[in-house]
């Protein structure tokens, strides 16, 4: 078949996403793709570098299993056994994957589309007609002018994951949550880590108070931590299986050496090449543009995903897939509201957030106030041995309305999904302080800091 109500242009999670609801909804579909369905996520990005850390983690617990009563011998990491384990999970989501698209009898062409025009699309020479296009391309990972990646010594978290030998240095460029998931890891499993931020904290776009706190546990840990630091890219040095940067640092040069420098400074849209000045679709700062719809203004052309710029998370590229699929098929989907989307950091301790800082309600027109309550003063953070970080929640001391929760600590990233729905439905502070928690559970940390909050809580 080379005709279809939707074609899309990139086989990742937003991609088909939009495919497989299309498809629910009765309309045709096919899914572009130029390497492995799954995309970044899958292949180069959540997955694998969340297999890793799942090794450094048991790595830490084994060797700190003594005041458990558990005692093991010498403990080391099998660096081959990670990869291998780390592949075989990529290839058991890779297969489920596509299991799933064939059920809904969705076309998988393999190799690089081009857009002729707002309904044709060419691959591998054949043409393809689309009543409906939506562009899910992804992103690719940003370079440093005069510092660009090499593949050898200068390395993007792509080359990163290739890499075929454990480092023993590393120098991290850019302390978001790529390059604090790898600062995490790599400090655990034995390497010398430099941790270079040019903004005054570490994962800038959290909470301020969550960034000192990752800071002060990477710091503790053993990472060198470098904020408001600029690199002089033009400076770089590379010698004797060497990187040597140059830093301007607390008012003054700093050198700092290493055997590998990870760039984690970001992402750009991927859209070169793809055709999109045959269409009336407009880039804007480097992004796609689009509606709420997801929409272009091109009226058949829709994008979504990191093409997109905004939260370059797999889970809102799913999101958008579905909001766009809808709109597509005729249907009037709610805009999405990036607010109650959740965000995670998988480094240890975790971080996850889902809605405002405190000053951002403020600027918003909120009048907001926080409360937090420590991991430790919880019962099971204590039996675990994961006492570090704590749950913050945000509220309106007006409506009483939860603005946001911020969590640093033992599995964050599954705690702040209550969060997520209290957001969803719009609850209170005291409704979310008010929902029962289970004793013990890591959860009673969220449920006491909405308590402080709503002014109900029996310990404070």
């Amino acid at each position: 078949m080379s005709e279809y109500d939707l074609v899309v242009i990139g086989g990742g999670t937003g991609g088909y996403t939009a495919a497989i609801r299309a498809k629910q909804l009765g309309l045709s579909a096919a899914i572009i793709e130029r390497d492995k369905i799954g995309g970044t996520c899958l292949h180069r990005g959540c997955i694998p570098t969340k297999a890793w850390l799942q090794s450094a983690e048991t790595l830490t617990r084994v060797r700190g299993a003594g005041p458990f009563g558990v005692t093991t011998g010498k403990v080391s990491l099998d660096y081959a056994t990670v990869r291998s384990r780390q592949q075989e999970v990529v290839e058991t989501l890779h297969q489920s994957i596509r299991g799933v698209i064939k059920k809904h009898k969705i076309d998988i062409i393999e190799g690089d589309g081009q857009i002729q025009s707002p309904s044709q699309v060419s691959v591998n020479g054949t043409s393809i007609t689309a009543k409906n296009l939506v562009i899910a391309t992804g992103s690719h990972p940003k370079e440093i002018p005069g510092m660009e990646t090499d593949g050898d010594r200068i390395l993007n978290s792509d080359h990163l994951l290739a890499l075929e030998e454990l480092p023993k240095s590393i120098i991290i460029v850019g302390a978001g949550a790529v390059g604090c998931e790898f600062a995490s890891f790599f400090i655990d499993v034995g390497c010398e880590v430099t941790l270079i931020e040019m903004l005054p904290t570490i994962v800038p776009l959290e909470d301020t108070d969550i960034g000192k706190q990752l800071a002060k546990s990477l710091a503790a840990r053993g990472v060198n931590i470098m904020t408001a630091a600029r690199v002089l890219s033009d400076r770089t040095k590379m010698y004797d299986s060497v990187v040597e940067l140059t830093v301007e640092h607390e008012s003054s040069e700093k050198s700092v050496k290493a055997q590998y420098v990870l760039l984690a400074v970001g992402r750009g849209a991927v859209t070169e090449g793809l055709g999109i000045e045959n269409t009336a679709a407009r880039i804007d700062k480097g992004w796609i543009a689009v509606d709420d719809a997801y929409r272009t203004d091109d009226p058949s052309v829709y994008a979504i995903g990191d093409a997109i710029g905004g939260l370059l998370l797999a889970h809102v590229a799913a999101a958008e897939g579905f909001v766009a699929a809808e709109a597509i098929a005729g249907k009037d989907p709610d805009k999405l509201d990036y607010n109650r989307v959740p965000r995670v950091t998988y480094s240890h301790p975790q971080v996850a957030s889902v809605g405002m800082t405190e000053q951002q309600a403020k600027d918003a027109g909120h009048t907001p106030k926080s409360q937090r309550f420590s991991f430790k003063y919880n019962a099971m953070a204590l039996i675990e041995g994961e006492t570090d970080g704590f749950a913050k929640v945000v509220y309106d001391t007006e409506s009483g309305d939860l603005l946001g929760a911020h969590i640093i600590g033992p599995r964050a990233g599954e705690l702040i999904a209550e969060a997520s729905l209290a957001r969803f439905i719009q609850a209170s502070a005291w409704e979310l302080g008010t929902n029962i928690h289970a004793h013990p559970t890591l959860s009673e940390t969220l449920g006491e800091a909405a308590q402080m909050s709503a002014g109900i809580s029996i310990y404070w």
